[in-house]
């Protein structure tokens, strides 16, 4: 239904530019329309380095000026494909073709001048090596298998009723969570840091898709599982980028959800519709298009099309629409300089709802790297959130 009202827009568009008959422009805008929406829920299987390092010492890193150099902060650079890494801080020089940075440390491996990927986690490694903290591993079953996750408990190694459930991004690593760790364990709270399908170190989604946080919910009520038959009483959903998704969606259907006694969303997707009109911007997909790929996502009959087992039905997504049903106290983190994820809902959201939404707005940082920007910001407002609870 809803595809033939969005494919009809295309039809007369391409007609109009004289691209050959109705039948070839529809048959080659649905085609562009699949091939956007699986660019979207398809986990990236390369992660290309994406800075150049020019020079460095035995106290700074010159990088080529680009998008993530320039913004001030602390961040780790992933060293020869990964192997590597190290830590940098504060900007020292700059100018219109280069960036100097503090080098604030080499965790692995040796800096050389050439290709590195820059890494907004910071941290590196797992808790015991990136923070020396101690932690465990441990192993969530959900209906897709075994999912790999950390636990990190309060300081003296004995977890109490309160836990964090900390989830990362779309196509990130569980240390994108990591800097909040800290901040909980000092509170008292054992921190799970869990994987979700199609992660690397995970089993793969029944299509090997992500769908939006419509499917990977159910493993975040797997690790709150976990977490409550290991005592957990009051637990406390963190996400970042997607993975604020996955907890929006978590709330809404698992029953769990009556456990939460807050929630953390961090440059968090609160509607998929508008982060998919601006990649189409970015992109310079025609709007028609990018309603066509939402149209192919959530119908049975072209799902195969994007190559998703059930249909994703981005409108669910939209939480600023459905603020009303929401029922937790949260703690909204965004930043204008979020070229990813449009700020734009989570303002929303926090207007729609402000006996829930304490809404802190950062301005330069780019997405999930508040705390990078200004840490000792982030920590606080985190800390002062949690002791809220």
């Amino acid at each position: 239904m809803q595809v033939r009202r969005l494919v009809s827009r295309p039809v007369l568009v391409a007609a109009a530019a004289g691209t050959g008959s109705l039948l070839g422009a529809a048959s080659g805008s649905v085609a562009a329309a699949a091939y956007f929406a699986r660019k979207v829920i398809t986990p990236d299987e390369l992660q290309p380095d994406d800075v150049a390092i020019l020079g460095h010492d035995a106290g700074s890193v010159t990088f080529a000026a680009g998008p993530d150099p320039v913004v001030p902060g602390r961040y780790g650079v992933w060293l020869d494909g990964g192997a590597g890494h190290a830590r940098v801080g504060e900007i020292l020089d700059s100018d219109a073709t280069s960036v100097t940075r503090r080098l604030l440390s080499v965790d692995r491996g040796a800096l050389e001048v050439g290709p590195a990927r820059w890494n907004q986690y910071y941290y590196w490694d797992r808790p015991s090596v990136s923070l020396g903290l101690p932690d465990e591993d441990v192993s969530i079953v959900s209906d897709v298998g075994a999912l790999p996750g950390w636990v990190v408990r309060p300081e003296g190694g004995r977890s109490g009723s309160d836990w964090a459930v900390l989830v990362h991004g779309r196509g990130a690593r569980k240390e994108e969570t990591l800097r909040a760790v800290p901040v909980l364990r000092d509170a008292g709270w054992t921190s799970l840091v869990a994987a979700y399908r199609n992660d690397r170190d995970a089993p793969l989604g029944p299509d090997g898709r992500y769908n939006l946080g419509l499917s990977e919910w159910r493993d975040v009520e797997a690790a709150m599982g976990y977490a409550v038959s290991h005592g957990a009483r009051r637990i406390i959903l963190l996400g970042w980028s997607m993975g604020g998704a996955i907890v929006l969606q978590t709330l809404d259907h698992s029953p769990l959800a009556e456990y939460v006694v807050g929630v953390v969303l961090d440059s968090a997707v609160i509607d998929w519709g508008v982060v998919l009109r601006h990649h189409g911007r970015l992109r310079r997909v025609p709007p028609p298009l990018v309603r066509m790929a939402s149209g192919l996502l959530g119908s049975r009959r072209s799902r195969r099309l994007v190559g998703v087992r059930e249909p994703i039905d981005v409108a669910r997504t939209d939480w600023v629409a459905r603020a009303d049903e929401l029922r937790h106290p949260m703690l909204v983190i965004a930043s204008e300089g979020d070229d990813f994820v449009p700020m734009g809902p989570a303002v929303a959201l926090a207007g729609r709802r402000p006996d829930l939404v304490r809404f802190e707005r950062w301005d330069v940082a780019r997405h999930c790297r508040e705390w990078n920007n200004d840490s000792e910001r982030w920590e606080r407002v985190l800390r002062e959130f949690v002791a809220s609870r």
